[in-house]
């Protein structure tokens, strides 16, 4: 071990900041730490004695690392060849993340103008896991340089912790996953499972398994278990036989009217708590009642239906998966307690845990009374030791995992169908109960026992046996068409001259073009042509906010390169983004840009976002801008004052869009064609010289040219454009 005087001095975290869009790093979230390593900057890992190989005894599976090398191992080599400590800290806290059980790739370390300060970013989906995952990589770090013991497993279960408390869970986060593989965007709209899908009046919202299309009515239904059986059984579906009661004599009462055995169970439970199975005698059913009245507000007897329990999915009106749940039973050994028995026989199962990423729940005898009532009927208690080949029922039901959706006979899929839509819900989990789902519920006797609102995905997602079914992607065919993606036009500016007059042109052109417009910029917050927050809004939160607004079907928002820098885009991708310079350097000194090729690097931001069916609008005097061409996935069109440009004429020869000025007006140009445009000195007098310039007012033309705005339009609309803002 190390002596005192041997001890290296902390790395300090100067600043930590979340990126939460698109960014100069990359189009996704990322955490952005500066750190300063001290005395470290003198001491890469090949100079630390024994830290590599300390590190990669804590982390063996660094070895996965590509790094630069591009190939497994890749990182290991840097350490060996000697690499700097925010380089190493950076694989640390992926490793954590990926051990944690959110997998992240991407990270990038790079030094600042400052010796030994260099900025640190990586991948973080959630602000809080990626917090807690850069403490425990920090303190990890420190141990392994200062050879200090650091455990490992308990850091990465803190960081799985803070997952589990922050993230959305693994139903949410299918239907996630599956919109971001259609390009469909989301925002989160609160700390649980709340999302929004989409933007502005085009959005759909999900909570966990219910949609915007899930019926208040239809969910009140489903929590009827009385009602919704009478409903079933008045369309033709087949429901067991049942009535509610109010006493544990009423039950055993109608449990004689129907037929033993019979179902006890809440009328509006769920998770199959308070559910007691095949009770024949009046004491089990006594017992039953009080089980099934402390869950629910009142207490169902139904005919006990034979075969398995089966959980079917039904989204849009079609069944897309189904699970089936087997019985849980101990086999004794003449020794061992039941209680020990379902320890070493049943939760030593690796699918079996306490958390939502395993498909079957540990079996906690204590906490389940409708086991111990089961073990009671068998004659045994939690402590008794059953005799050597004995065989014990420990749970009838709540296992449902085992995915047999292939075998779903078509009629009973007709039937399960049916259930939904009578109860009336988009998303349904219809329980039913049947010895061969392969078969009739006819012919089998079979029967469906709930429709419940809101069903998990985890069986169906994570199955304990069987195929993985696509549900997230099921779920978001039934909110977006084939060809919706939930997008509205949105358009970006970006550059430190003009912003708010061409965000405010292009708003006003998109307005008389019949849009619902949000516009955020330095001159305010707007809906429509109505200021609603007169204060600098062009800032990330604002035009967030107009992204979630349901009365928008477009936006404009305005980027500086501070805004970027600090929060990165509102959006993840947009119709139109414009560039119009690499000026304003000077205030962007807290962020450690200091020259024009670093400003090219934030600013290309937002040409990166460009969809592929968009356009890019660059302003063809800056050299550099018109080598931002290159980087858009869509169309570009150029503008300048000059349209005899060389960059200009050669766009044109290919067949590109330009917008120039040519006396006093503006020439919308494609290839050889040349439209004449609005009046641009008229607007000039009406601004005021010193308020703007032909340039700012050819990159508002162009843009809206871009979003399919006619000439014709466009000259009109900056006819009746008002510079002043004597708005509300």
């Amino acid at each position: 071990m190390s002596t005192t005087k041997d001890i290296r001095q902390d790395i300090q975290l100067l600043r930590v900041n979340y990126l939460r869009g698109p960014n100069m790093w990359t189009y996704r979230p990322v955490l952005e730490v500066w750190l300063d390593l001290g005395e470290l900057e003198d001491h890469p890992s090949h100079l630390l004695p024994g830290f590599n190989d300390r590190l990669t005894a804590a982390l063996p599976a660094l070895i996965e690392h590509h790094c630069g090398v591009g190939e497994r191992g890749g990182f290991i080599e840097r350490l060996r060849e000697g690499t700097w400590m925010g380089h190493v800290l950076e694989h640390i806290v992926i490793e954590l993340l990926n051990l944690a059980g959110m997998p992240t790739g991407f990270g990038q370390t790079r030094s600042t103008s400052k010796r030994g300060v260099y900025r640190m970013v990586f991948r973080a989906r959630d602000e809080q896991v990626a917090r807690a995952a850069l403490a425990e990589g920090h303190a990890l770090i420190m141990a392994m340089i200062n050879d200090r013991a650091f455990d490992v497993p308990a850091a990465v279960a803190r960081v799985r912790d803070k997952l589990d408390d922050c993230y959305l869970g693994p139903s949410t986060a299918a239907i996630v996953a599956a919109a971001t593989d259609r390009r469909i965007p989301h925002i989160r709209l609160n700390d649980g499972n709340l999302v929004q899908l989409g933007h502005g009046q085009r959005q759909r919202r999900i909570w966990t398994a219910e949609t915007d299309m899930t019926s208040a009515i239809a969910e009140g239904i489903a929590g009827d278990k009385d009602l919704t059986k009478t409903l079933l059984k008045a369309v033709g579906v087949p429901v067991p036989e049942g009535q509610e009661v109010k006493s544990a004599a009423a039950a055993w009462e109608a449990a004689q009217d129907i037929g033993l055995p019979v179902v006890i169970k809440p009328s509006d439970g769920n998770h199959g708590r308070g559910v007691t199975l095949d009770i024949s005698n009046e004491a089990d059913c006594e017992a039953a009642f009080k089980l099934a009245d402390a869950e629910g507000s009142s207490v169902l007897v139904e005919s006990y239906i034979r075969g398995n329990e089966h959980r079917v999915l039904v989204v849009g009106g079609q069944v897309v998966a189904a699970a089936r749940g087997e019985a849980a039973w101990v086999h004794g050994d003449g020794k061992q307690t039941i209680a020990e028995l379902v320890d070493s026989q049943i939760n030593t199962d690796p699918r079996r845990g306490l958390t939502e990423d395993f498909p079957l729940n540990r079996i906690a005898l204590g906490e389940d009374p409708v086991v111990l009532l089961d073990l009671q009927r068998q004659g045994f208690t939690p402590d008794a030791v059953p005799p050597a080949g004995k065989s014990v029922l420990i749970q009838r039901n709540g296992n449902v995992a085992i995915d047999c959706t292939a075998e779903v006979h078509p009629e009973v899929a007709h039937a399960v169908s049916l259930a939904a839509r009578t109860v009336g819900l988009d998303i349904a989990g219809v329980d039913l109960v049947t010895e061969d789902i392969a078969k009739p519920l006819q012919a089998t006797g079979g029967a469906i026992v709930e429709v419940n609102a809101g069903p998990g995905l985890l069986m169906h997602l994570k199955p304990a046996g069987g195929a993985p079914q696509p549900v997230g992607q099921a779920i978001i065919d039934h909110l977006f068409a084939e060809d919706e993606s939930g997008r509205i036009p949105i358009v970006g500016v970006a550059g430190s001259r003009g912003g708010n007059v061409i965000t405010r042109l292009v708003a006003w052109l998109l307005h008389l073009n019949g849009r619902h417009v949000g516009l955020a910029c330095q001159d305010g917050l707007f809906l429509g042509t109505r200021r609603v927050e007169k204060k600098d809004s062009a800032r990330w939160d604002a035009a967030h906010r107009l992204l979630m607004n349901r009365g928008v079907n477009a936006v404009v928002v305005e980027n500086s390169p501070a805004s970027i820098l600090r929060d990165g885009l509102a959006y993840d991708r947009c119709q139109v983004g414009v560039v119009t310079d690499l000026d304003g350097i000077t205030p962007l000194a807290e962020f450690d840009v200091q020259d024009v090729d670093q400003l090219y690097k934030v600013l290309r931001t937002q040409v990166d976002v460009v969809l592929s069916d968009g356009a890019a609008v660059l302003h063809a005097a800056h050299p550099r801008l018109v080598d931002m061409a290159e980087l858009s996935d869509g169309e570009v069109v150029f503008y300048a004052e000059d349209g005899s440009l060389p960059a200009l004429q050669q766009h044109r020869e290919r067949g590109g869009r330009a917008v120039f000025l040519r006396g006093g007006a503006a020439v919308l140009a494609q290839g050889p064609a040349e439209t004449p445009g609005a009046n641009i000195d008229a607007l000039l007098r009406r601004f005021g010289a010193s308020n703007t310039d032909a340039a700012t007012l050819l990159a508002a033309v162009a843009a809206a040219w871009a979003l399919g705005v006619s000439p014709e339009l466009i000259a009109a609309g900056l006819d009746t454009f008002v510079p002043d803002l004597h708005l509300a």
